[in-house]
């Protein structure tokens, strides 16, 4: 009994496209830990952050990317009025803003 040509390709055939997905296997888990450890929480910060953006309100305590704080006096569409001390306004871009601070905070420095 001798196997055909087309028996042995066809059998071959199916072997090589296991093996090539088997291949592929270790890149697609990569791209999974990539999205859970690396991506998924970027967008959620980025999605803290903007929140934090659109809710801020006059009277707020924040912190600045370049460590002033400041209470905020007027806001804008991009820009917030901070008021850093006694008489002194500065105005800042709503992306500087890092971290909005619990009330009576500055108070306490």
């Amino acid at each position: 009994m001798f196997i055909s040509n087309a028996y042995a390709q066809a059998a071959a055939g199916a072997g090589g496209l296991e093996s090539s997905l088997t291949s592929f296997l270790p890149i697609i888990l990569m791209f999974v830990v990539l999205y859970f450890l690396m991506i998924r929480p970027q967008m959620r910060r980025q999605k803290e952050q903007k929140s934090m953006m659109e809710a801020l309100a006059k009277g707020d305590e924040v912190v600045t990317v370049g460590g002033m704080l400041g209470r905020i006096t007027k806001v804008a569409d991009g820009y917030v009025t901070l008021e850093i001390a006694n008489g002194t306004e500065v105005v800042v871009q709503k992306v500087a803003v890092a971290t909005l601070l619990p009330k009576g905070t500055i108070k306490s420095l």
